[in-house]
């Protein structure tokens, strides 16, 4: 088990600002918003076309409003969505789809720039700037992001860096880490860690990763999940990084094969389970019901209660 240094749990406001407009559903919510003919939306069309619940999508676009990233106007009984102007230019470069699928420098310094205040005191900005860097090849090399790539950089590098964080510190008095593994990082692996964060919350530490990471969660993992109330939260699928497995206490693959080197000090399991990508949404709910259980069942091996 591991705790990270206490510079890199402490939350900023810069910090909280990342997450909030990083998170990939509240982007597709923005998204939505922003390339709408009269640039607004309901709250039930975007559930609609993003195949989620409209309480999940209200819970989203409440915390957009009171962060002042979106503004209501309500209309009779009804009530629509539009990005606020003083968010507008933030919004449109986190929404950025470069012909190149690269992000432009500045973006790329600006996000750095964000991160550095975030771990200052436990990397130096030199530092942050090379994850960032390394963080957004990735993304484009191996997952072939092009949407909302420069958000998911800032996501994907602070993971990265926090898990480097939490192996850099290497005390064990901290909650256990769990990394899953499977191929796209967009199905299984998704469904496993969503699952485990809901039952644990913060009593156990979790990451999930690819050895051949698709450029989205599929979208019948995340209504899969959202039907029975479990957030897929800020996920998306990313390239499987050394420091990740560095800092995990249990490695569990899903039909990755040999992808995830072995370290020393780590359990490994091997969960044979079928892929869902491109199977109808009964047999994804059966294989997200095969995951609870086994879920369930990791939890009391690491002695930690279901919520």
């Amino acid at each position: 088990m591991h705790g990270a240094t206490s510079g890199a749990s402490v939350d900023s406001d810069a910090a909280r600002g990342i997450r909030l407009l990083t998170d990939p559903t509240r982007l597709r919510i923005l998204g939505v918003i922003h390339e709408s003919s009269e640039g607004r939306a309901l709250v039930g069309r975007l559930a609609t076309e993003l195949g989620l619940t409209q309480p999940t999508v209200s819970h989203h676009v409440k915390t957009l409003l009171g962060a002042g990233v979106l503004e209501r106007v309500p209309d009779g009984r009804q009530a629509w969505y539009s990005i606020a102007p003083g968010a507008s230019d933030r919004v449109e470069e986190l929404l950025q789809t470069d012909a190149a699928s690269h992000a432009s420098d500045e973006v790329l310094a600006r996000v750095a720039s964000d991160l550095a205040d975030r771990f200052a005191g436990v990397f130096s900005p030199e530092t942050v700037g090379r994850y960032v860097r390394e963080s957004h090849e990735l993304l484009v090399e191996r997952s072939r992001i092009t949407r909302y790539l420069p958000s998911l950089t800032s996501r994907f590098a602070a993971e990265r860096l926090d898990a480097l964080a939490t192996q850099q510190a290497g005390t064990t008095d901290g909650p256990p880490e769990v990394l899953f593994v499977c191929v796209q990082n967009a199905g299984r692996s998704q469904i496993a860690a969503a699952m485990l964060r809901h039952l644990a919350g913060d009593r156990v530490r979790v990451r999930s990763a690819g050895s051949e990471p698709a450029s989205a969660v599929k979208s019948t993992i995340v209504a899969a999940l959202d039907e029975i109330g479990v957030p897929i939260g800020g996920e998306f699928p990313k390239p499987l990084t050394d420091e990740v497995v560095r800092a995990a206490d249990v490695v569990i693959t899903m039909g990755c094969g040999d992808a995830c080197p072995v370290y020393p000090g780590r359990r490994y399991l091997d969960w044979e389970l079928d892929d869902p990508a491109g199977l109808p949404i009964a047999r994804v709910r059966e294989i997200r019901d095969e995951i609870d259980g086994r879920v369930r069942g990791l939890l009391g091996e690491l002695g930690v209660n279901a919520a």
